[in-house]
């Protein structure tokens, strides 16, 4: 038989209850294709039928079985494998003739192992990179959204895409997608919508709201029209580069459209706010750590007990769209060199999608008024992701792709910190999850110090002369934010 004629033949990596479930969705939609057959490396299973479907094994012998039973795909679904064990599949299979190989989501993905065909994606670097995920039950780490308003800011984003996703699954009546950017907002809408009728989740009510964070009067409107019950706000520029050459549209977006967010969120008396921020904001010597150690404040103090206003920090996420990952991608596409800002350069690296269940757990779990920090486990060296993400691509580091030094970019450091040395983290009821002991580091009051800003990032015609003058947004960001300030003054700032 001709591999990739008529119906398209597929084999299963993992016969247990989500490989099952996946062929019997196969079965009944004949269209998608055939399971010809289940690859396992348990001797309990091998030999045996699973569904009609012969289970055969062990892995390592793929390349054998297809010599008689030919087939065009293989999905792996083992939700529960290890990083190591994925990349002992994907070492395995990549010998193997298959035209695709997609991979089912972790478990912190799938409720009660309910894994279904439309949730299947094509197997990438981030499978295989960093640690593996810490397991979350969605089921439990949702139950305080069940039958809530939830509304996501940055919707359309890395982060909030993948918020959306798992919050199908959590029981919310509706839930809000907000973005500035019509295209990233129509696609994670379409998705959902995809998933939905791929039998994913519980029925919410999903609506997708174009707006802008910096209109203040379009915000205050918008949160009192839809009476959302819990914000996640994941919504910021976040390219440091970029924003160190855009300040003022850094503190425009990401402090006062916090700002905005929050102010309308207590008047409309949200039970829930929750701000995603990052490991950059602690002792930040860039724009855009400052303004989200800025949006921390402002959260943090919005707490007034009748509501709970949190903040959940972490390093940094790979495959996101401020991340270094695509860009490695793209260099390593072209045939490099893939570019290194320094040999000794480490970053905290977590998936999305485990950076997203803990944030769920965190907002469930939380308290108004805190920081919460997510375990990253150790820095890792940059220098060494780069030479798994060659290896991922069947290439050999330096010998077939070159790795160049550039040199540490404006705004960027060696090594970052979860929380400063000076603060402590306390224990939660959940291990992956710290309280931050805080200790204060803004030196000017956060009121007073945001008015001066906002002549300089919005129009003021009895201080015209302000309007964005970015060299005095610097010059009072240094007098605010130490850290910086030592960063301005030796030139390391535009």
């Amino acid at each position: 038989m001709k591999i990739g004629s008529g119906k398209k033949r597929i084999y299963i990596i993992g016969a247990g209850v989500a490989g099952a479930s996946l062929a019997r969705e196969i079965a009944s939609k004949p269209i998608l294709g055939e399971v010809v057959v289940f690859l396992d490396d348990d001797r309990a299973k091998i030999g045996t039928v699973v569904g009609g479907i012969p289970v055969a094994g062990p892995l390592r012998d793929v390349v054998k079985i297809m010599k008689t039973i030919p087939a065009d795909e293989a999905i792996i679904a083992i939700p529960s494998a290890t990083n190591e064990q994925l990349k002992r599949i994907h070492e395995v299979v990549s010998r193997a003739p298959f035209r695709k190989v997609k991979i089912l989501p972790r478990l912190s993905q799938i409720l009660d192992n309910s894994a279904h065909l439309i949730q299947t994606r094509d197997l990438n670097p981030e499978d295989l990179l960093g640690r593996t995920s810490v397991r979350v039950s969605l089921k439990k780490s949702l139950s305080y959204l069940r039958g809530k308003r939830v509304l996501i800011t940055g919707a359309g984003g890395s982060i909030g895409s993948e918020l959306a996703r798992q919050l199908l699954s959590g029981g919310a009546a509706r839930l809000y997608l907000f973005g500035h950017g019509e295209n990233s907002v129509y696609e994670i809408d379409r998705e959902l919508r995809l998933l939905q009728q791929g039998g994913v989740g519980e029925k919410a009510t999903v609506i997708p709201v174009i707006g802008e964070l910096q209109d203040r009067e379009y915000v205050s409107f918008l949160l009192k029209r839809l009476s959302a019950d819990v914000i996640f706000h994941a919504a910021a520029h976040k390219h440091v580069p970029l924003l160190e050459e855009n300040p003022v549209e850094a503190i425009k977006n990401n402090v006062f459209g916090t700002l905005n967010l929050v102010d309308a969120a207590r008047e409309a008396r949200t039970g829930r706010f929750v701000l995603i921020s990052t490991d950059k904001a602690v002792e930040p010597v860039s724009v855009y750590g400052a303004s989200k150690l800025l949006a921390e404040e402002i959260v943090l103090s919005a707490d007034d007990g009748r509501s709970n206003f949190m903040v959940v920090r972490f390093g940094n996420v790979l495959g996101s769209r401020g991340s270094i990952l695509p860009l490695f991608q793209r260099q390593i596409a072209a045939g490099g060199p893939v570019s290194l800002t320094h040999p000794e350069v480490r970053r905290f690296f977590m998936t999305i999608p485990e950076a997203v269940s803990l944030v769920l757990k965190a907002g469930g779990t939380g308290t108004g008024g805190e920081l919460y920090v997510l375990d990253m486990g150790e820095p890792v060296l940059v220098r060494d992701l780069i030479h798994q993400l060659i290896q991922f691509y069947g290439y050999t580091p330096e010998s077939d792709i070159k790795i160049s030094l550039t040199g540490l970019r404006d705004g960027e450091k060696l090594e970052e910190k979860l929380f400063r040395d000076d603060e402590e983290l306390e224990k939660t009821d959940f291990p992956k999850i710290s309280k931050l002991i805080r200790a204060p580091f803004l030196r000017r009051n956060l009121a007073s110090f945001l008015e001066y800003v906002r002549p300089i990032c919005y129009f003021d015609p009895e201080q015209p002369e302000l309007f964005r003058d970015r060299e005095r947004l610097k010059t009072l960001l240094g007098d605010a934010v130490p850290s910086l300030q030592c960063f301005v003054e030796h030139g390391k700032s535009n």
